[in-house]
């Protein structure tokens, strides 16, 4: 139900590069070389249209080919349009659909003959699979008539054979592989393509070392000052022909010299030898340099965090933060205990019928507005008037902040208002502490992947208090998509289930329910962890914890946060440690 249909942004190049964009990403996790070979080729092609004078018009069988290389369902433009998607989704397929080329017209089970009207080429070799099927048939038999043939073309009557499964007469074929072109991808990629250009500065003069200097386009400079000194010539002095032609021979490396200019005294003689060791440590000594203009060297003055031994006998009690997932309107959140802040998200203070209940949270407990992971350009001048009027509303102590765009956002609040890091920030060593305490804030979430061992070792920040997730269901995606809408922007006749007081989730293949929390603000679905996050943080230095609560009723959540309290965690089948006890 979540597997998107492949994004296809080529019709959207010309745009994409009015706009400014100048880099692409294609994603190319878990595919095949001759994927990643038959993309980047058309993408480069229509990119060097786009740039150009000529129309914009996309060749048919590019179109196929990007198809054919793998598809989910067809294409979808993604989040690139400004209307609502509601292809976003192909629910019937996880992988790869392939192109459709007909039905079964007619199948003799005993022979495993399937006779079909084409709709697409097809040759021996293709890979192809029937609708009711999971197997991938190889196409080793193709007949037209009684005559054997090895290519057929759109439109032609053939019979396919050696073809056993569950087959019927109106299924439908799809071709999963065109062994023409993944020879065609095949192709493209084997062997050197593009090999980078060098200049080359040789200098052999007379009882001298042998010295060379070597560039490239992007102004890489080597220097290589030999041991080898030319030798008398008695018979065939070296040339500076022979020269260039030992130097030619790059082989495999990914570069070449175009230019040469050699300095050569009269009457010299080197060993072919010595030039191709020469040669050689050129192309090495370049490749190393050019890697290193790329290698990030940690700044010599980085601060060091100072790590603090964990006391024999610690007892030390931390603070409870409560984040409140969902707020009811009909619960008095009075009646909690041992709080010493509470997170509310941002939505709520959108919208009128609960002001009552923050007014009532926030005169009583320390109250933080809770910042979304995502803010849609569209809604972010929506948010600041909104958190306007909250902190003029409300005794509001801080923000906790959920990416590093929202620094920018919230940069006038930040001498008056306490800055909290979500876990978000994904905080992960002791450099990205440091980093976050410098833009501002007081505290930081620690994030959820580590386990205890590596908490244990972070140290601390001074000034930057730290905070862990004791107690919660994770969140494991959120989408910038509706999965009650069935699309990525609202549309005037959805049904707006995400309003409704229902609750909703996935069910996955093992039976585990993932609870849907929408945002109908700005149609985006958190999805949780079907377990709940428990955590047994005794001994560990942090200055807080954080308990996330989503349906839990006001008993149950005093019960959590007196379990938390007292440093213990809960067992049974419904929660667990994540990978607080891993080695990740």
């Amino acid at each position: 139900m979540l597997s998107p249909r492949d994004l296809c942004g080529v019709s959207s190049l010309p745009e994409l590069i009015r706009i400014g964009v100048s880099s692409l990403k294609i994603e190319g996790r878990m595919k095949t070389p001759e994927y990643v070979a038959t993309v980047t080729r058309i993408y480069r092609k229509y990119i060097d249209l786009a740039y150009s004078n000529r129309d914009f018009v996309i060749d048919e069988q590019d179109q196929k080919d990007l198809l054919q290389v793998f598809n989910r369902g067809g294409f979808s433009s993604g989040h690139l349009d400004q209307t609502a998607n509601k292809d976003l989704i192909f629910k019937e397929k996880p992988n790869n659909m392939g192109i459709y080329i007909g039905n079964v017209a007619n199948y003799n089970q005993a022979k495993g003959h399937i006779t079909l009207n084409l709709n697409d080429n097809l040759t021996i070799g293709d890979t192809i699979t029937f609708e009711k099927e999971e197997t991938k048939y190889r196409i080793s038999e193709l007949m037209m008539g009684k005559k054997n043939i090895d290519y057929a073309t759109d439109g032609m009557l053939v019979t396919i054979g050696r073809m056993k499964g569950n087959i019927h007469p109106g299924d439908k074929i799809y071709k999963l592989e065109s062994k023409t072109l993944s020879a065609k991808a095949k192709n493209s990629y084997q062997g050197e393509n593009r090999k980078h250009p060098l200049s080359c500065t040789i200098t052999i003069q007379k009882e001298k070392a042998v010295s060379i200097q070597v560039s490239n386009e992007n102004g890489v400079k080597i220097e290589v000052n030999s041991t080898i000194i030319p030798e008398n010539a008695v018979n065939n002095p070296i040339t500076k022909e022979r020269i260039i032609t030992q130097f030619s021979k790059t082989g495999n490396s990914p570069f070449e010299f175009k230019t040469f200019d050699i300095t050569l005294d009269n009457s010299l003689y080197l060993n072919i030898s010595d030039l191709n060791e020469l040669r050689r440590t050129c192309l090495e000594k370049m490749a190393s340099s050019i890697i290193n203009t790329y290698r990030r060297i940690l700044p010599a003055n980085t601060p060091k965090s100072v790590i603090l031994p964990i006391p024999t006998n610690h007892t030390t009690k931390k603070e409870i933060s409560l984040l409140l997932n969902i707020l009811d309107v009909n619960t008095n959140y009075s009646e909690l205990e041992m709080v010493n802040r509470i997170y509310i998200p941002l939505r709520y203070f959108a919208l009128p019928e609960y002001a009552n209940i923050i007014k009532s949270i926030s005169n009583q407990f320390d109250t933080y507005i809770y910042m979304p992971t995502i803010i849609r350009s569209n809604y972010k001048n929506v948010f600041i008037t909104n958190i306007d009027n909250a902190i003029e509303e409300y005794p509001i102590k801080g923000f906790v902040l959920s990416n590093l765009g929202t620094f920018h956002m919230l940069e006038k609040y930040k001498n008056n208002y306490e800055f909290i890091g979500n876990y978000t920030l994904n905080v992960f060593n002791n450099i990205s502490m440091e980093y976050y305490a410098k833009l501002g804030l007081s505290k930081i979430t620690l994030s959820p992947e580590l386990n205890k061992q590596d908490i244990m070792d972070m140290g601390q920040i001074e000034n930057l208090k730290t905070e862990l997730i004791v107690y919660g269901n994770t969140p494991v995606m959120t989408l910038g998509y509706c999965v009650l809408g069935k699309s990525n922007k609202c549309y005037p006749n959805c049904k707006s289930l995400c309003k409704s007081k229902h609750s909703y989730y996935l069910k996955d293949r093992l039976g585990l329910y993932f609870r849907i929390l929408p945002d109908n603000l700005q149609t985006i679905n958190t999805i949780y962890n079907s377990k709940i996050t428990s955590l047994d943080f005794s001994g560990l230095l942090v200055d807080s914890v954080r308990i996330d609560v989503l349906d839990e009723n006001l008993l149950e959540i005093n019960h959590i946060i007196e379990t938390v309290k007292s440093e213990k965690r809960f067992e049974g089948k419904d929660y667990t440690n994540a990978n607080f006890i891993r080695e990740v």
